[in-house]
Parts: structure tokens; sequence; C-alpha cells
């Protein structure tokens, strides 16, 4: 193809959809003006040629006319300058532009060409970027959660302000650190195992994870990791992450009371196993002894009868027979009340019971009913711990009744499905609920007993929550109150050991 020529160039320059004016260097007024520019100023270009600076910029003070002679000028004496220009056209419309004005030396003399843009719609996009860049800032600095993004060598690659608040370091020296090196060395193993295996668009993992504080002071991090790319410029794990640090100390201390719960509760069990005892044990001793003091009496005596002799050392035998037994009872007890969470029917942890409730009626001269529900209510549980919660309420019961009339003196213990929940229902005759100031009654702090602690019913209450229950208690009709235990039952049941 043969060189343009000087038509052509002026073709190609007509062409332009950039906007030109040019300016005598001296004068600095318009001599010409391509097409593109009279379209977006509305002027013709005999209209243009005898504007001035006033007659087609805004009226704002930084488009003031020496303002605008100043920056053609500075092109002039050093070859180029540019400024954010606001040009207004014919019908009266601003036009924030981007012009550069550039000095040509043309044979006729030199002349100032400014190239101009209309740049109001990128300036208002670019406004709004650098104000929600603000906010995000904002946001990101007071977020509570980190944010990382790490590479496949766990090294960061992006941090938020807030990661490094949480880590105790400076932000922007994170970049290219690797972040394992903040955890101990468990928690530092499992991290770099969930980055290794976490799919790529796959659902995010989390996780918990130990910090190695450099002061000795130990801090959880729960974090959330999830694979990113975000148009090929940002690749790697994310990680949203927040200080959990409390909630775990609280958790911890939690396992720690429901150990001591579970530890007083047994203590509270073998001391009401170990009175209930003392009460049978001393019977058949004091029988045994009597036989005994009975042969000895005997044979002091004349005319010694061997067959009186071995009645008396047979029954002495049978008594101390019994008081082994009822040791042995005790024995298997104690031994229980190390069992684990188990499947266990409420009606047989009613039942193991019974002989320690009835032991504490007799005592009392106080009349017991029992109500069982006719299908097995099994649900998971410590037998004893549950045992215990029913023997509380029993006992509660039977003290209560203790301090009224003879033919008042009735408990009645009863279980029975109640939707999906099993329950065990000790109702009394005595004086309700009134005893217990503004329904405070599971709060440990109040007790109708003289000698009481209130801590029966408050432990009572916590050891049937843990395991997923709840403990109420209503005035009986027509005198008296209900304490029941729920305790969920199971839906599919294996079979019970026995």
């Amino acid at each position: 193809m043969a060189d343009l020529t000087l038509a052509d160039l002026g073709r190609l320059f007509q062409a332009l959809r950039y906007c030109v004016l040019v300016h005598d260097a001296v004068t600095k007024e318009i001599i010409w003006a391509n097409p593109a520019a009279c379209d977006v100023l509305g002027f013709t270009l005999d209209e243009l040629k005898p504007l001035k600076a006033p007659d087609m910029s805004s009226n704002a003070r930084q488009y003031a006319r020496e303002i605008g002679v100043a920056w053609l000028q500075r092109a002039a004496d050093h070859g180029t300058a540019t400024i954010e220009w606001s040009y207004r056209s014919k019908a009266s419309e601003d036009i924030l532009t981007e012009a550069v004005a550039i000095r040509v030396d043309l044979a006729s003399g030199p002349v100032v060409m400014v190239q101009f843009r209309d740049i109001a719609e990128e300036k208002a996009t670019r406004m709004d970027l650098s104000r929600t860049e603000g906010r995000l800032q904002t946001f990101l600095r007071n977020l509570d959660e980190g944010i990382v993004v790490l590479d496949d060598d766990a090294r960061v690659l992006f941090a938020s302000e807030s990661a490094g608040s949480l880590l105790r370091v400076d932000a922007g020296r994170l970049a290219g650190d690797d972040f394992t090196r903040f955890c101990d060395r468990e928690s530092a193993t499992r991290l770099r195992e969930v980055l290794d295996t976490t799919p790529r668009g796959g659902a995010p993992r989390d996780g918990r994870y130990r910090l190695r504080a450099t002061n000795g002071e130990e801090r959880w991090l729960s974090v959330r990791c999830q694979y990113i790319d975000i148009e090929g410029d940002l690749r790697g794990c994310l990680l949203l992450f927040h200080d959990i640090t409390d909630q775990v100390r609280a958790e911890e201390e939690h396992r720690r009371d429901a150990q001591h719960l579970n530890h007083l509760a047994r203590f509270n069990a073998m001391g009401d196993m170990a009175m209930a005892i003392a009460h049978e044990v001393s019977q058949p001793i004091a029988a045994a002894h009597n036989f005994v003091a009975g042969v000895r009496g005997r044979l002091a005596g004349n005319g010694v009868d061997a067959a009186s002799l071995d009645w008396g050392l047979d029954n002495a035998t049978a008594q101390i027979d019994r008081a082994a037994q009822i040791m042995a009872s005790l024995r298997r007890y104690v031994v229980g009340l190390e069992q684990s969470e188990q499947l266990a029917d409420l009606n047989e942890i009613v039942a193991d019971c019974a002989h320690l409730i009835d032991v504490r009626a007799q005592q009392n001269a106080v009349a017991l009913e029992w109500e069982s529900a006719v299908e097995p209510l099994v649900v998971r549980c410590e037998k004893v711990l549950i045992g215990q919660v029913v023997m509380n309420l029993t006992f509660n019961a039977i003290d209560e009744m203790a301090r009224w009339p003879a033919e008042r003196r009735v408990v009645t213990i009863a279980t029975r499905r109640d939707d999906a929940f099993g329950e065990i229902e000790v109702r009394d005759r005595g004086q309700g609920l009134a005893a217990f100031p503004h329904g405070r009654i599971f709060d440990g702090a109040f007790t109708s007993k003289r000698n009481g602690n209130g801590i029966g019913l408050a432990l009572s209450r916590r050891i049937v929550t843990r395991h997923g229950g709840t403990v109420h208690a209503a005035e009986n009709t027509p005198q008296g109150a209900v304490f029941a235990l729920r305790l969920p039952l199971l839906d599919e049941v294996p079979p019970l050991r026995r």
C-alpha cells in the first residue's frame, strides 16, 4: 500500500472520536475543532472560533478564564499540560473532561492542540468505587472476624486488618507469612490437612484451632475454610475466623462443672444408700446378738438342750447372712455409681429404687402407691444419677407427708409415656408449693425442711437437664404437690442388657 496522502491524514483526523480543539499558541483563540468536539459541545466550527473561555466553560471558580489560559500557556511553554476541565455546551450542560494540551509547531506558527474526553461517568464510577472501598475498609477494620487467603503452601496472599488484630500482628506484615506458625503443632498439622483436601468449588469446612501464644496465653480460633478463585487474580483457600477462646473456656468449665456435678450426685446417692443400709443392717445384727445372748444363757444354765442351742445358732447365722446380703447390695450399688450413660427402662430404674424408698417410707409410716406403665420407657441415661433424682423427689415427698396425720400419709410414684417423653411422677398430699416463694423451687435457695439446704432439687434439675430432659413441679389435686421428671424416649430401641 502506498504512503498516506495529506488528504488521507485529513480524513483520519476528521474521523477521530476523541475531541480536539486547536488554539493559537499566543492569543489562545480557537482556530479549529474536529467534528467530535463540535458534536459534544453542540457548536459549529464557525460558532466556536469567536468563543472565549467564559463562553464555553463551567461557571465554577476552578474553571475561570485565567486558569484555563495559564494551562494552555504551560503547554505552549513546556510542550504539554494536563488538566481536569469542565466545558459548557451550547445547551448549557456542563461536561467534565480530562484535557491534554500539546504544543505543535506548524509551518504557519505554533499552536496548542487540546484533546479531551468526557469523564463524568468515569469519575462518578470512581467516586462510587472509592466510597464502596472506604466502606468495605471500615467494615473490615471493625469486623470481629478475620479474613485471610492462603496459597497452597499456607502462605498469606491477603489479610484483613481484623485478621491482624486477632493474630496480634500488623496485618500489613502478614503477606507471605506462613499462617500455620500461629497455631500449636497439633492444630498446624490439622490445618495443613484441611488446606490440602479442601475441594475446589466444594462446601466450606469448619474447624477449631489452638493458637500458639508467645506470652503463654492459650487462645482458640473457629475457622471456616473454602477455596476461591476470583477471576484468576486471587486464588487460594479463604479462611474466615473468629476468636472463640471465651467459648472454649466456658465449655471446659462446663465439663469440669458436670464432672463435679456427677461427683456430688454420686456422693449424695451413697449417703442416701448408707442411711438406708444402716437402718436395715441394724435390725439383723441386733437380732443375731439376741440369739447369741440366748445361746450363751442356756450354756450357763443346767440341763442344756442341744436342739434349742442349734435353733438359736441357726437363727443368729440367718440374721448375719441377711446383713451380709444387705452389704452385698450396697457394694453392687456403689459399683453401679461408676457406670456411664446407657440404655435403661424408666420402669426398671424406679424398681431398682423401690427398696430404698420403701425403707424410708416405713421409717415415717408413709404408705406408697405404685403406678407403672405397661410398656417399656427406654431412654439413654446414667441410671444411678437418674435413680438418685427419683429417690430425691420421693424422699422429699415422704418427709413432707411425715408431718401430716396418718390418714393423709400417702405418696404415689408413677411412670407413663407422654408423647415422645417418658415421665416419672411423684405425688404427695402435703402443703403443696406454698413453701417455695415466687416459684423458686429449683434454684437451691429454699427448702421446706428444717435441716435441709435445698441443694437436692437444684442438683436434680441439673442432672435431668444434662440428659436432655426437664423437671417440673405443680400443685396436686385436691392438695399436695406433684414433681415429675421427663426424659426423651428412644425411637428405635435395641435389646436392653439384662
